[in-house]
C-alpha cells in the first residue's frame, strides 16, 4: 500500500549516481517510492530508510538489502554507527510533508479539514500544535509566524490567539481559523492559512533544528565522491541547504585558502536548482514547490 507519488524520482536517482554495491540512506522513507527505485539499482549494496512516523511502517520493503529505522533523522549518524555503518555513498532527503499526513484529517496538518490541532510527525511525542497554541505567549507565537511562515501581520495574529484563549481553548483547526479570522484576508485566505499552518508545523516538529543537525552530520558520514541529494519545499529550508553546500556551514560564510579556493566539504553538482516539470506538477500538484539540490563530497 502506497500513498505518495515520489517527487522528482528520476532526477533523484540520477543525482545519487548509484553504485550497485554502495550503501545509501533515504532519510525520509514515507511511502517508500524513492527507496524502491534505489533498490532497483543495487546488487550487493545496502539501503537504510529512516522515518519517525509509525504510519510509514505500512509501506516497509521486504528485502534483505533494506534496513528500516523508525526514528527521527536528526541522529541518523548514530543509528548508522550502531548498525556498523561508518560511511555511505549517498544520502537522500525529501523534506516535504507526505500526502498521507496531509490527507489524513485526524493528523491536523491541513487547514482543509476540521480536525484536532496535532501536526506531529512523530505521534509518540507529547508536544503538539494544540500544546503550542495554548501555552506560548504572544511574542513567541509572533516570532514563529514571522520566521517560519513569513506572515506579515504576525503580531496581530498572535494577539488574536491570546485573546481567544481568554475564554476558549484551541482544540481544532476550526478553532484556530476562528481565532484569527479578523487577520485573514478575504480573497487570499487559503494562502494565508497555508503560511500559518506551515509555521506551526515547523515549530512543533523542530524542523529547522533537525535539518541543521542532519546537514552537519553528512560531512562525517558521506564518502569522498558520494552524493548529498536534498529536496526542500520552502525558502527557509532551501536557503539553509544552499548555504551548507556552498560553504559547509549554515550561515553561508565562505572561507578560502591562500590560493582563493573555497574551503568546503561539498561541491554543488547543479548550479541552478532543479524543479519539477509542468507535466509532473499536473500529475502531482504537491510537487509544485519542490527544489532539488545535489552535492558531491570532496
Amino acid at each position: 500500500m502506497t500513498y505518495h507519488n515520489p517527487v522528482l524520482l528520476a532526477e533523484c536517482i540520477e543525482a545519487l549516481n548509484i553504485r550497485p554495491n554502495g550503501i545509501y540512506v533515504d532519510l525520509t522513507f514515507g511511502s517508500g517510492g524513492h527507496s524502491r527505485e534505489i533498490l532497483k539499482h543495487l546488487t550487493t549494496g545496502k539501503l537504510i530508510g529512516f522515518d519517525q512516523d509509525t504510519d510509514s511502517k505500512v509501506n516497509l520493503i521486504d528485502d534483505e538489502r533494506f534496513l528500516f529505522v523508525n526514528e527521527n533523522f536528526r541522529f541518523f549518524r548514530n543509528f548508522l554507527k550502531h548498525n556498523g555503518i561508518e560511511a555511505v555513498d549517498g544520502v537522500l532527503a525529501d523534506l516535504g510533508v507526505s500526502s498521507h499526513q496531509i490527507d489524513c484529517a485526524e493528523r491536523g496538518f491541513s487547514f482543509m479539514h476540521d480536525a484536532n490541532l496535532d501536526m506531529r510527525m512523530d505521534t509518540t511525542s507529547a508536544f503538539s500544535a494544540e500544546v503550542l497554541l495554548n501555552t506560548y505567549d504572544a511574542e513567541r507565537l509572533a516570532k514563529i509566524f514571522w520566521l517560519y511562515g513569513e506572515v506579515e501581520n504576525s503580531r496581530n495574529v498572535a494577539r488574536q490567539i491570546i485573546q481567544f484563549r481568554e475564554f476558549n481553548e484551541l482544540k481544532t483547526t476550526a478553532d484556530l481559523k476562528k481565532a484569527i479570522e479578523k487577520s485573514t484576508p478575504k480573497f487570499s485566505e487559503y494562502k494565508f492559512w497555508a503560511k500559518i499552518f506551515q509555521a506551526i508545523r515547523i515549530a512543533v516538529n523542530e524542523e529547522m533544528d533537525v535539518l541543521e543537525e542532519m546537514l552537519l552530520q553528512t560531512t562525517k558520514i558521506i564518502k569522498p565522491g558520494g552524493r548529498l541529494v536534498i529536496m526542500s519545499y520552502h525558502s527557509l529550508e532551501d536557503r539553509m541547504v544552499k548555504n551548507f553546500i556552498r560553504s559547509g556551514n549554515l550561515e553561508g560564510k565562505v572561507e578560502q585558502d591562500m590560493y582563493g579556493n573555497i574551503i568546503a566539504p561539498f561541491v554543488a553538482e547543479n548550479r541552478k536548482v532543479i524543479v519539477p516539470s509542468e507535466e509532473e506538477i499536473k500529475e502531482n500538484n504537491r510537487a509544485r514547490s519542490a527544489k532539488l539540490r545535489i552535492a558531491s563530497r570532496k
